[in-house]
């Protein structure tokens, strides 16, 4: 992808200017803005490749821009950035639509990895629009659905992101770190628990199919059976 375009938001003057310099010579094109209330207006004119929230901010804060982002998006990947050290502000943000977490102080070579990675795996992920038939299930990546005869769940960003990757991986295995990556952008301890509770989501989700079953593989990852004969 060349010169990707980033959504800036950030009330603080001075961090933001050097954020904003210091991506642009790295060849990035980023609109830069202050204010929460100007942010979802901002995101829908300039449609970027990646949005890049603080969390406090004045009128909005960036979970709520998060939020509706994710309303007319599901695709664009979001990181938060944030003095906030608890591990609830964390799920927050996670449970908002956010792809990945930094706290500040940061250095610009963390965060310029972290960019690149998610966007990375948006290339080659996406988020398509049609349905995903799974034997007795479809799903809806674009609609955060998953369907079982006539009954329809509605997924969190995060099950629906999980179960992507897998639908896309399905009769292959996937390595664990690799699921880390795409889902939450790091494969830190706290993540890797987090996955383990969503793998166990999803297990009952499709417990009334047998023809399928999200087998792990110890010590590598997963592997998403799915017998297309059943």
């Amino acid at each position: 992808m060349s010169n990707p375009t980033i959504l800036y938001v950030e009330d603080e003057p001075f961090l933001g200017r050097i954020v904003k310099e210091s991506l642009e010579a790295r060849n990035f094109t980023v609109t830069m803005v202050s204010d929460g209330k100007d942010a979802v207006k901002k995101f829908t004119d300039s449609r970027p490749d990646l949005c890049v929230l603080d969390v406090m901010l004045p009128n909005k804060d960036g979970y709520s821009i998060a939020q509706a982002i994710r309303q007319s998006n599901d695709k664009v990947p979001i990181i938060f950035v944030t003095a906030k050290t608890l591990t609830e502000d964390v799920v927050k943000g996670f449970e908002a639509g956010g792809n990945d977490y930094i706290r500040k102080p940061f250095s610009m070579e963390e965060l310029i990895l972290r960019i690149n990675n998610l966007l990375r795996l948006t290339q080659r992920y996406g988020s398509p629009s049609e349905k995903i038939v799974l034997s007795e299930f479809e799903f809806h990546p674009d609609r955060y659905e998953l369907r079982h005869q006539e009954n329809v769940r509605k997924l969190s960003h995060r099950e629906a992101m999980l179960l992507l990757v897998l639908s896309q991986n399905r009769n292959t295995t996937v390595s664990r770190k690799e699921v880390l990556l795409t889902v939450w952008g790091d494969d830190t301890f706290f993540n890797s628990r987090n996955l383990d509770v969503y793998i166990s989501k999803l297990r009952d989700f499709f417990k009334p199919d047998p023809a399928i079953e999200i087998i792990t593989i110890k010590g590598v990852g997963y592997r998403f059976s799915v017998d297309e004969q059943a």
